[in-house]
């Protein structure tokens, strides 16, 4: 068992936040939660938004690793209001602050959309190392959080695991667009293997400075991301295939 860290989760009350929280109080973490909502079955949590820094820089008192999921979470109508915000303003003060508090790992959740074309064209698997070609601005915010994150590896000696996520719906609309292309199962991402990514992410080495990992279920029929670094780095080995997890988010197990 690794050794025990006290982990701040921010969007602890989304799907993927309550993923992650499950999957690291299983492993014995301790846990604290942030967002604007009430965070399901996690007393430790704060309710706010990120441009309260008061109530963020609390939250973020002892803690040893922050995984920053608050976020918009996709494309939206009028992004310099309801997209930059949260993730380009928002992800500032909260990377600083958690810089001034000494917290030792950040977990900058990204989003396979960076690569969304390539996607659809290949070579597959694709790694870190394929060029990015964002599907729109939502995208192009998750690349300005992965060039900051590795500047902070750098400049400010923290260990930075940027983690390109396949898709964990949200609601059963989600669901029913995955149920529809085989691609989108490809890159599904269930709660619980999300839960299981995230803990390897907080368990992962010291020694490690930067990483970029992929981070999906097992696919259907073609494995569009690479896992091998998310094996290496955070011993991840994905347990769930499509419809695996449905249950979680629409009360049963899709059927196709």
């Amino acid at each position: 068992m690794a050794e025990k860290k006290t982990v701040l989760v921010t969007g602890s009350a989304g799907r993927v936040g309550q993923a992650a929280v499950i999957g690291l109080l299983k492993r014995g973490h301790t846990v604290r939660g942030f967002d604007r909502s009430a965070s399901p079955k996690l007393p430790d949590a704060t309710v706010a938004d990120l441009s309260n820094l008061d109530a963020l820089s609390d939250a973020m008192e002892g803690i040893d690793t922050l995984i920053h999921l608050a976020a918009t979470p996709d494309d939206v109508e009028d992004p310099v209001n309801n997209l930059f915000p949260p993730n380009i303003t928002g992800l500032y003060h909260t990377l600083e602050i958690a810089r001034k508090a000494g917290v030792k790992r950040l977990i900058l959740p990204s989003s396979g959309q960076v690569n969304w074309f390539r996607n659809f064209e290949g070579p597959w698997p694709l790694d870190e190392s394929a060029p990015v070609s964002p599907k729109g601005w939502y995208a192009a915010t998750k690349m300005f959080l992965e060039s900051i994150g590795y500047s902070y590896s750098v400049n400010h000696d923290m260990s930075v695991i940027i983690t390109r996520l396949g898709w964990c719906p949200r609601d059963e609309g989600q669901v029913r667009e995955i149920a529809a292309e085989t691609i989108y199962q490809d890159v599904y991402l269930s709660p619980d293997d999300a839960g299981l990514f995230f803990s390897g992410c907080v368990e992962a080495e010291e020694a490690v400075s930067h990483a970029i990992l992929y981070a999906t279920s097992k696919p259907v029929d073609t494995q569009r991301y690479c896992l091998k670094s998310a094996r290496e780095v955070a011993g991840f080995e994905p347990q769930e295939q499509w419809p695996d997890g449905t249950e979680i988010i629409v009360g049963k197990r899709w059927k196709d």
